[in-house]
């Protein structure tokens, strides 16, 4: 991993809760960031480019980290680490705030120590 690594963050069609993530971390000097979704019907779906980016990617179910390595099992993939947040939240919603928040930066201090 770099000194600054890439997070992707994806959701199921980076509406809600992976463009929230994004928002809150873009201007965060520990990484950069980027969002994406698993549908064809999301804003920005993820590619082959997102996944060659990523020093790390964070997914909110169980089910999307499966789908990603099954979909891109051709490619040696960044480590993936699931948020367990189900799609309850709309965007900035007050609470989905806190949970990335919270999650993620455990998830950066304990297994990345950044």
């Amino acid at each position: 991993m770099t000194d600054r690594p890439n997070i992707l963050v994806v959701c199921g069609r980076n509406k809600k809760r992976s463009r929230t993530a994004e928002f809150i971390f873009k201007n965060d000097n520990r990484f950069s960031i980027r969002s994406a979704g698993l549908s064809s019907k999301s804003d920005r779906k993820i590619s082959e480019k997102d996944l060659n980016w990523a020093d790390l990617v964070f997914v909110m179910e169980t089910g999307y980290r499966a789908r990603i390595w099954g979909q891109y099992r051709h490619m040696e993939l960044p480590p993936i680490e699931i948020l367990d947040i189900p799609d309850d939240y709309e965007f900035m919603d007050k609470e989905l705030v806190e949970l990335l928040t919270d999650r993620i930066n455990d998830t950066l201090r304990i297994v990345y120590k950044i």
